[in-house]
């Protein structure tokens, strides 16, 4: 069984990605798609609630811009 890390999560350098699309093959969850903006196309984290953290993406990505964060703690919005 492979080891997951819920706590993590892809961060994509959007600068720098080529929008390849070699990560969004590789998420075995569908969870990261290609966008366009402007005349550049990159990959972006749709659902970062269903990311298992499993960092195919990272991995496969050839260019090295996709690195695995640690999630943020979720804030209170009601405050008080």
């Amino acid at each position: 069984m492979p080891v997951l890390h819920r706590d993590l999560l892809p961060q994509i350098d959007a600068a720098r990605c080529t929008g390849c699309g070699w990560c969004v093959a590789a998420c075995p969850f569908h969870l990261l798609s290609l966008e366009t903006k402007g005349w550049k196309k990159s990959s972006v984290l749709g659902d970062a609630a269903a990311c298992t953290g499993c960092r195919k993406c990272a991995v496969r990505c050839p260019f090295n811009v996709i690195t695995m964060v640690k999630k943020k703690p979720p804030t209170d919005a009601g405050g008080s």
